[in-house]
């Protein structure tokens, strides 16, 4: 290369080299929106002012660039908030950090898309905000989403089904509490309560009593809290001063616990005296050396004013993450320059200068560069895939006492539950069922281990009110002791032993429901609960679509179904009894069968076996022999072919299944009492057009008109076990369709009916409590309880022992067995005795054809037809050695008169083709 070429160069690079450094700007201007005395503020700045100095000291980031951040107060205020946004935005900043809440996030997101600036923030977590309606708003630590998450699933993991959340009313933890209602659901919980707070830090302590107190009147006990530190701190030392710290209470809040855990360390003693038990969240961000050696640093950075929460480590990320992107944003070629904003010409502004509003000319790309960083910070990876913080998790803290706390688990979006860091999880298969779900023991609030089951009666224990059916009929089941308010059953006592068997107390009175002179109803009684009349409903209540709609139930503790009941007559014994097993065809088939397989057996056997052969009368007589003597496997006759011993193989498995069904039906029919009746189950009742009885209350009258469509005028009510008695007896129904329960104990005295047919409806009996009740379930538990050891048995045979005549009320009809119960056995049989015919025929013709020639003269080709066809009926009526015998002799003379036809043929000028070697194997050919 020569000399002026190579100088030429060397003055144009280091041209372009002064021309880029000189268009780099000396100072980019940041700015950061906070809360200077909350604990995140004060947190925030120390790490913003850290991060900044690291920025500005490494040279290959920014190079000649310096990063400056300046800091605004909002002191709680969004208006003052607001007025800092503007004032940045009016001094070219190309980026903030901050607004501390979503208050303020939701209105300076709108004049960030105006003007291009993002905001970067890390503590403004409300779920809304990550939606596309603010493009440059950005959540650069995991939003209250995965919070609410994290929480649901710990509700779910303990077993509880309802909680109470008290709530700052602002839209961070009012869009919270929106979240965590989803989640609930999701996972078949709910929140039963909300409480709402004055925005923070504005609530007092009267404020907070008034909810405190009115969540102590209710039943749920799980309490989430959604608030920040001020108004935190101010709930829990009032919930002690009422209480609510003791013993059964549960506490979860969300993150600012461990944020004023970490921060404020030592707690005062009223402080960790009133949050002991709590359980509360904390954003988990992986152990590394960079974060060990900020950890260290933390003290002189803060001059031992603060302590170290996770946000101050995002603080510290989105610093560097916004250095980073503009480290990008210039190394493009980029340009930090502003313009007048067009959107605010013409606008009056009065004493604001909108006119000092411009437009930053690289946000949109540096906003790119943001949404693409790919880079590792003191929280982790750090990353926006779907605009969103990567691998969102937390750390779950319970408070043990003095202030002080330990980790009982995790929770990452990944897998869930887990006492294993989520690092160690993130190399797995996810796994999120609920047995792979863990979290250490919890010190609960009073100081126990034993985790509360999270709701109590309401009222400070107020006794349950519970409506008993006052049945006038069928009091086995429930009645009124006569002159007391005591109430007995099989129902009472099944409730009674259930409830002592819950690890509780509760307080409960009974309250008869209905005018003691007929049966209630029993729908109206469930709805009584809906409408608050009573806690729970206990007796025979059955289960059905339409109450479970409004009510919940327990576990059934006994089954049923309806039942048609009707009078019935006993059969008499006849002499022909006998033949009652099968029906008419039935009988009409087995025996065509028999003479079928019999003449099978007979032509497959005839030739080879001189047990089949004799005189046309012996045949005849030994085939019907042979044929009925196999019902009773009692046949002398032996087979001989393969094909005869295949019949016989199929055939005689055939009549073994016959004899075996009709001697069981048979001993059936003349050993146990058989009762006969024109109904004979809900079809033909349905069809008959007869009247049709059914029990007063009872929901047989609605399943009987709504869903089988029966006119109301069939229906008859009957209001006892004496009423369906007499109906019955004296023709008024022609049935009665009842719950087995009942018809059990109505036969058991009434020997004169049965149960026709089957239950044609499955279901059972329960107690009713209201939607949600948690004692529902415990109830239901214990009933599985009373089932499994036992008691429930001995409960059913106290009250509902059957008496001596009761064996005899159930539907115990022996149909008779008809022909398809066994046409699959005939069918398979037909098949193998057609088969094995046409195989021996197949082979008769075969054999016959080879040993008997054929006449080939045409005007003898009729008589020669018949002649064949006599020779062919002969051939197989012989014996087979007798048969072969004489084929051999009559084919030597039919080739002998074969001979004499080609002498005549030649004569008469015929030309006769010869076979080879002289054989004509009986056929003579013409051309």
């Amino acid at each position: 290369m020569n000399l002026p070429l190579f100088l030429s160069m060397f003055i144009f690079t280091a041209f372009r080299a002064l021309s880029e450094e000189a268009s780099r700007p000396s100072v980019v201007k940041v700015g950061a929106i906070f809360t200077s005395k909350s604990i995140n503020g004060r947190v925030s700045k120390v790490a913003i002012e850290a991060a900044e100095q690291d920025v500005n000291s490494d040279m290959s980031v920014l190079g000649g660039t310096k990063l400056s951040v300046t800091f605004h107060d909002s002191n709680y205020s969004g208006f003052l908030g607001i007025l800092g946004a503007l004032t940045f935005m009016g001094s070219d900043t190309v980026a903030i950090i901050g607004p501390q809440n979503a208050v303020m996030a939701h209105a300076l997101s709108h004049l960030a898309n105006e003007l291009h600036v993002p905001l970067l923030s890390f503590t403004a977590l409300d779920p809304t905000l990550a939606s596309l309606q603010y493009p440059f708003f950005l959540q650069t630590a995991p939003n209250d989403h995965f919070q609410m998450t994290a929480i649901a699933d710990m509700v779910s993991y303990f077993g509880w089904s309802k909680v109470v959340a008290l709530f700052s009313d602002d839209d961070q933890s009012r869009n919270g509490v929106t979240a965590l209602a989803d989640k609930l659901v999701e996972r078949r919980c709910k929140i039963s309560y909300k409480a709402a707070l004055p925005p923070d830090p504005r609530a007092t302590p009267n404020d907070v009593a008034e909810q405190l107190s009115k969540i102590r009147m209710r039943e749920c006990r799980v309490i989430v809290l959604l608030t920040y530190s001020a108004t935190g701190l101010l709930v829990f030392d009032v919930a002690k001063e009422l209480g609510m710290m003791e013993r059964g209470y549960v506490w979860i809040a969300s993150t600012w616990l461990s944020t004023v855990l970490d921060s404020n360390s030592p707690l005062s003693p009223r402080i960790a005296n009133s949050i002991q038990g709590a359980l509360t969240l904390r954003p988990h961000t992986p152990d590394s050396e960079r974060k060990r050696a900020f950890v260290a640093r933390w003290d002189q950075l803060s001059n031992g004013t603060v302590g170290l929460n996770p946000y101050g480590l995002y603080a510290y990320d989105t610093v560097w993450l916004i250095a980073r992107a503009l480290k990008r944003l210039l190394d493009q070629g980029g340009k930090i320059s502003f313009s007048n904003n067009t959107s605010f010409t013409g606008v009056q502004g009065g004493t604001i200068n909108l006119g000092a509003l411009r437009r930053f000319d690289g946000g949109k790309q540096l906003l790119s560069n943001i949404l693409e960083t790919n880079m590792i910070g003191l929280t982790g990876p750090i990353g926006f895939p779907d605009r969103s913080a990567l691998r969102p998790a937390f750390e779950i803290i319970n408070v043990i006492g003095n202030g002080e706390f330990k980790q009982i688990g995790y929770w990452s979006n990944y897998s869930g539950l887990s006492v294993v860091p989520p690092e160690v999880l993130y190399i797995k298969e996810p796994v999120r069922s609920i047995a792979n779900q863990h979290l250490d023991t919890v010190v609960w609030p009073g100081g126990t281990t034993i985790t509360p089951r999270g709701w109590v009666f309401r009222d400070n224990g107020r006794q349950l009110l519970i409506g008993v059916p006052n049945r006038v009929s069928y009091k086995n089941f429930v009645s009124q002791v006569n002159g007391t308010n005591i109430v007995q059953g099989y129902c009472i006592d099944v409730f009674l032993a259930a409830i002592k068997l819950l690890p509780y107390t509760v307080p409960y009175r009974f309250l008869l429901f209905g005018d003691g002179h007929k049966n209630p109803s029993y729908t109206e009684l469930v709805n009584k609960i809906t409408i608050g009349e009573f806690d729970a409903v206990v007796g025979d209540i059955t289960i059905v679509t339409n109450r479970t709609k409004i009510v919940d139930f327990t576990q059934p503790y006994i089954e049923s179904g309806l039942v048609v009941v009707t009078p019935v007559k006993k059969l008499n014994s006849i002499a022909w009894a006998f033949l009652r097993p099968f029906t008419p065809l039935t009988w009409a088939i087995i025996a065509s069968f028999f003479l079928f397989v019999g003449t099978v057996v007979w032509i497959l056997e005839h030739r080879v076996n001189d047990e089949f052969r004799g005189p046309p009368r012996q045949q005849i007589i030994t085939i019907l022999w042979f044929s009925f003597s196999t019902m009773f496997f009692a046949h002398r006759e032996n087979t001989m072919s393969t094909l005869g011993k295949m019949v016989m193989l199929i055939w005689l498995f055939v009549v073994l299944i016959l004899t075996s069904s009709y001697t069981a039906s048979l001993t059936s029919i003349l050993t146990i009492r058989h009762l006969s009746s024109p109904i004979t189950g809900i079809d033909t009742l349905i069809t008959s057009n007869e009247p049709i009885g059914f029990q007063v209350g009872s929901f047989a009258e609605n399943y009987l008109s709504k869903e089988l469509d029966i006119p109301q005028f069939r229906l008859v009510a009957l209001g006892s076990p004496n009423e369906y008695a007499k109906a019955l007896e004296n023709g008024t129904v022609a049935a009665v369709v009842d719950e087995r329960p009942y018809i059990e104990l109505f036969l058991s005295d009434h020997c004169m009916f049965a149960v026709r047919g089957q239950e044609f409806t499955k279901s059972g009996w329960g107690f009713a409590f209201p939607k949600g009740s948690p004692i529902a379930v415990d109830m239901s538990t214990a009933i599985l309880n009373l089932s499994e050891n036992g008691e429930l048995q001995r409960i059913h045979n106290r009250w509902l022992s059957k008496k001596g005549c009761a064996l005899h009320g159930s539907d115990i009809q022996s149909e008779q067995l008809p022909l398809e119960s066994f046409w699959g056995l005939f069918v398979i049989c037909a098949i193998v005795c057609l088969v094995s015919l046409i195989i021996y025929f197949w082979k008769m013709i075969h054999e016959f054809s080879k040993h008997f020639p054929r006449v080939s003269e045409p005007s003898e080709h009729a008589s020669s037809r018949s002649e064949r066809i006599l020779n062919f009926l002969a051939f197989i009526d012989e014996k087979e050695d007798e048969s072969r015998k004489r084929l051999k002799r009559k084919r030597n003379e039919m080739l002998s008169n074969g001979n004499g036809i080609q002498d005549e043929l030649r004569t008469k000028g015929t030309e006769i083709l010869d076979v080879p070697n002289g054989r004509h194997n009986g056929e003579t050919r013409l051309r």
